[in-house]
């Protein structure tokens, strides 16, 4: 992966942060629809860590199936964090 930006570890660092960030709360849209057991350690710690980090997109969207409201103010952090974080990693790479 370091290839990718001239073995910038700037870069490197940048892009593992978003792309787990990105998996965690994918991680939770996955867990939500199948009806994981949130009483589980692993499902209540990706449920807090993904609310943490989706807390400036929670409920923006008021659609009236949870599932659907779910994938869109979850999936939406994911994509914001991907974009950014990929985008932030192309410019330390380059610099």
């Amino acid at each position: 992966m370091s290839r990718r930006y001239g073995g910038n570890r700037a870069a490197t660092g940048i892009l593992v942060i978003a792309d787990i960030t990105a998996l965690i709360l994918i991680l939770w849209i996955a867990f939500f629809l199948v009806n994981a057991n949130t009483a589980n350690d692993v499902v209540s710690w990706v449920r807090h860590a993904a609310d943490w980090l989706s807390g400036w997109s929670r409920d923006m969207f008021t659609i009236r199936s949870d599932n659907w409201r779910t994938v869109f103010n979850y999936g939406l952090p994911a994509v914001v964090y991907l974009l950014i974080g990929h985008a932030v990693a192309g410019r330390v790479g380059r610099a």
